[in-house]
């Protein structure tokens, strides 16, 4: 089922989070022990990140380098078929730009298609670590507009072989990210509202937020959106705090502010352990103020970690 079907047919906030794929070499199973806890909160859908490639270089005997490229977490497509087929639950993988050829992006969307994965995140994905902006592949989609056209013209049964005949559709809804903060790439707000604009007019037609703390954020940014045309349901991420550096980290890495509230809870906080119950508590709050405004999902980054949520949900749904 699509996300926007299971948000026209829910009568309260639904719950849904997002899952990364365990390192290379880990097994399935850590997924599932991640999984199984949180089942008790019937999540509608689940979200798969899909990670870039990254390189190291390899020395050689001749002095010289190698530049190896590898994919620290692979798999995306088969955790959301194994989720799919375990729990009976819907799944929404991500798909970037970053690594892909625009043929490979119609392979794997053919692959989801055949699979009946009926959801995709349209994002353009971050840089190649150790490169300083994003560097699209030489024949791939250099944002996520592109990348979001390519899928809405699979729907509409067309693809890159202009020839082939009686090519079938595919029915994918795709939801894209915004950030009621700003993206940090773009010059400012108008700037970024624009593009995203430009995004729901291709096809979107659902969106998750990046992470924030402050509700009103949220609140606004809707508002903002509705301002300019943009009526499609827009999703909250939550993601609670739970060690004392993510004070540090979270602003630099996703460019959020931090309430002053929380920052002076966390540093009141006399060990991580203290920090992470903060956390929760906080998110609880966030949770509850947002379902009682009748936002159509709550979504979870829950970083493979099914107790902090756990704690989060049992208090909000």
């Amino acid at each position: 089922m699509k996300v926007t079907e299971h948000i026209k047919n829910a009568k309260d906030t639904l719950f849904s989070i997002e899952i990364l794929p365990p390192l290379k070499g880990k097994d399935i199973n850590s997924i599932y022990h991640g999984l199984d806890p949180l089942m008790e909160f019937k999540p509608a859908f689940i979200d798969v990140t899909y990670h870039r490639e990254e390189f190291m270089l390899r020395k050689r005997k001749d002095g010289g380098f190698d530049k190896i490229y590898t994919r620290k977490r692979p798999g995306t497509v088969a955790i959301c078929a194994a989720l799919m087929n375990k729990y009976r639950i819907d799944t929404v993988p991500h798909l970037i730009c970053g690594g892909f050829s625009k043929e490979e992006t119609e392979n794997a969307l053919i692959d989801l298609h055949f699979l009946g994965i009926d959801n995709v995140l349209v994002l353009r994905g971050d840089n190649i670590k150790n490169e300083s902006g994003f560097v699209p592949e030489p024949d791939g989609n250099k944002t996520s507009l592109e990348l979001l056209e390519q899928v809405i013209a699979m729907n509409q049964g067309r693809y890159l072989d202009e020839e082939l005949e009686n090519a079938s559709n595919s029915d994918f809804c795709a939801g894209v990210a915004a950030y009621p903060e700003k993206h940090f790439e773009a010059p400012n707000m108008t700037n970024d509202l624009k593009w995203l604009k430009q995004k729901v007019d291709a096809g979107a037609e659902y969106i998750v937020t990046q992470m924030f703390f402050n509700n009103k954020k949220y609140f606004d940014f809707v508002e903002t959106c509705k301002n300019i045309g943009i009526f499609i349901p827009i999703i909250p991420g939550i993601k609670p705090i739970t060690t004392r550096k993510q004070l540090a980290v979270l602003p630099k890495v996703f460019h959020i502010d931090m309430p002053e509230d929380l920052v002076t809870a966390v540093e009141a906080c006399k060990d991580d352990k203290a920090v992470k119950q903060a956390g929760i508590e906080w998110a609880i709050q966030q949770s509850k103020e947002l379902r009682a405004a009748n936002v159509p999902v709550l979504h979870y980054y829950t970083m493979g970690v099914s107790e902090v949520t756990k704690a989060i949900a049992s208090k909000v749904f």
